[in-house]
């Protein structure tokens, strides 16, 4: 009865401390989210900067002719006089993902904008590694520790910098996928270290049980042939 009670408590426990982990990762995305959005508060939303400027009039090609066109596409007014290759020169992953998001919102008839979708992608994903930062970081030492890193990167000056509303660049996104490309490379690591301990355990426990069968007790024995029968 009291073991009973005590795995009871310990289950409770459990949940409680899960929910609040859920819930201060929750609070952790929207302070990561609105911080950012200080630009667009006091001014207004923009796109700032030469290179984010230009990674904008691509998402905007991209949205309008194709992905196809996208890919042949010269653009006669980059690298003036000379021109440019786009679709061969470009880093695609930050267009395709906002066009990505852009079409799947206008498909939901949320009618944003382009450069709407653009100005927001970076706060966005500043949440999103976070959230990855917790991951990895809980894998790694626990969820205390995940919960500290996911809220010191939320708030660190250097990343702000680079993920700032309008701030439509490669960081906005590279960073969230480099931290969840590590976090899925440990995770799978951890799972394939795990396997393996299992099987050698299990390996050395069959050959164990084979090796002095003779000095174990009737029941296991029993338990073998079952086993071996099933």
């Amino acid at each position: 009865m009291a073991v009973s009670e005590t795995a009871n408590g310990s289950s409770l426990r459990h949940a409680f401390g899960n929910v609040l982990a859920v819930f201060i990762l929750l609070m952790i995305g929207v302070l990561a989210f609105s911080i950012r959005l200080f630009s667009v508060i006091k001014y207004e939303s923009v796109i700032h900067e030469f290179d984010p400027y230009f990674n904008y009039r691509v998402t905007q090609y991209l949205t309008k002719n194709g992905i196809y066109d996208f890919w042949n596409w010269f653009d006669d007014r980059t690298w003036y006089p000379l021109g440019r290759v786009i679709g061969g020169t470009v880093y695609p992953g930050l267009t395709l993902t906002a066009g990505t998001i852009w079409w799947v919102l206008n498909s939901l008839n949320i009618p944003l904008t382009v450069e709407t979708v653009c100005v927001f992608t970076a706060p966005i994903f500043s949440a999103f590694a976070a959230w990855a930062t917790y991951l990895l970081t809980k894998e790694v030492k626990g969820p205390g520790a995940g919960l500290t890193a996911a809220l010191l990167l939320a708030m660190v000056p250097s990343y702000i910098s680079r993920s700032v509303a309008g701030s439509y660049d490669n960081e906005a996104v590279a960073i969230f996928a480099l931290i969840f490309t590590f976090y899925l490379y440990v995770k799978v690591t951890l799972s394939v270290v795990l396997l393996c301990q299992a099987c050698s355990n299990s390996l050395e426990l069959r050959h164990g049980v084979a090796r002095n069968a003779k000095h174990l007790p009737l029941h296991l024995h029993q338990k073998e042939f079952d086993l071996d029968s099933s």
